[in-house]
């Protein structure tokens, strides 16, 4: 077959919106053509490889053009809180706040941070924002509910415990972080504490056991928080500050809650007593009462709820809601169905990166 040879210095095929079609067989068909020009190129239909004919060793041969494997993952940080535990009636422990996972800091309960997720474009990924738990009132404990992102679940907070001066207390309930024991007659540590959860990691710190006595106020324990254990006298443990959005951006779609730069999570609730109640753990703990209005934990924190002083039917005691916190690369984007809520502004521009905001609901989100 005779050689077109094209003279004109440029071929313009910028009109055309397919491809260019090239020259394709096996390999038996390559080795029965006869010699060719180095530079020459073709598609082998066998292999699947594009080759050209090449003397880079030395001898002039057919060789596979140099092919880099396609990267079609994305590196992502995550923060995942789930709700927060219940309050309780009658003297009871405060709730326990939502187990808090996270890669950008340190994890809940004193853990290490775990390791950045390296996810697929173009597949689903599992997104679940945790509510919080409603009033707990014994024996219908109340756990918060878990999230998810991905492979990553966070457990749902204890509820408090109750007390009952005419029967045996019900303890504080375990959870991502413990809720609190109720008062109760005798000894001061016979009023069982729910614990933090330590599988498949830790999350968050146990609550602690009530007190009984005038001096005391009949005071219910401390939820535990995400940062620490909920105190004797009654105070929910600490959240913990984990910055993957930024306060100027968490504050004022109510995400976390803030203390100087730093955003707080996951805040015990406090206990409740006849006096001196104690107060929520910074990070969304709601307050204890000594009344039969309980503080709520705060939403979009995984805050545990305060816990009340009255056995009479009482308002609030709820935990507060989760959160989802994704941060990636700003190249990137992701598609969220409806029935998955981002906050206001989701998702911000912080730097180089994205960072998406879910504050309720369930779906697949794809990111591409």
């Amino acid at each position: 077959m005779a050689t077109t040879k094209v003279t004109t210095d440029v071929i313009d095929m910028s009109g055309n919106a397919g491809g260019l079609t090239w020259v394709k067989g096996t390999t038996a068909q390559r080795e029965a053509a006869p010699s060719t020009g180095v530079g020459n190129l073709r598609e082998n239909t066998e292999t699947k490889r594009t080759e050209i004919y090449t003397n880079q060793t030395g001898t002039a041969e057919w060789r596979n053009l140099k092919e880099s494997a396609v990267d079609n993952t994305v590196d992502v940080n995550f923060l995942v809180v789930a709700g927060g535990g219940g309050g309780n009636i009658s003297n009871g422990g405060g709730g326990g706040a939502g187990g808090l996972r996270t890669s950008y800091a340190t994890t809940g309960g004193g853990g290490s941070a775990e390791a950045v997720l390296s996810l697929s474009t173009l597949t689903d990924i599992a997104v679940t924002v945790g509510p919080g738990a409603s009033l707990s009132v014994s024996p219908n404990h109340q756990n918060g509910s878990n999230s998810i992102f991905s492979s990553i679940t966070s457990t749902g907070g204890g509820a408090g415990g109750f007390r009952d001066p005419n029967v045996s207390a019900s303890q504080g309930q375990d959870g991502g972080s413990g809720g609190g024991g109720p008062s109760q007659g005798g000894p001061a540590n016979s009023s069982p504490n729910g614990s933090a959860v330590t599988s498949p990691v830790v999350q968050g710190f146990d609550g602690t056991f009530g007190v009984d006595g005038p001096g005391n106020g009949y005071l219910g324990g401390g939820g535990g928080g995400a940062g620490g254990v909920g105190a004797v006298y009654g105070n929910g443990g600490a959240g913990l500050p984990v910055n993957i959005l930024s306060y100027t951006n968490a504050g004022p779609v109510s995400v976390g809650e803030i203390s100087g730069t730093d955003v707080y999570y996951g805040g015990g609730g406090g206990g409740g007593a006849n006096s001196g109640p104690g107060t929520g753990g910074l990070g969304g703990g709601g307050d204890g009462s000594s009344t039969t209005a309980m503080g709520t934990g705060s939403p979009n924190t995984g805050g545990g709820a305060g816990s009340g002083s009255s056995s009479s039917v009482v308002s609030g005691g709820t935990g507060g809601s989760g959160v989802v916190i994704i941060r990636y690369p700003s190249a990137n984007a992701i598609t969220v169905p409806g029935t998955l809520i981002e906050s206001t502004g989701s998702p911000f521009a912080e730097g180089s990166f994205k960072v998406s905001v879910f504050i309720s609901g369930s779906g697949n989100i794809q990111i591409t």
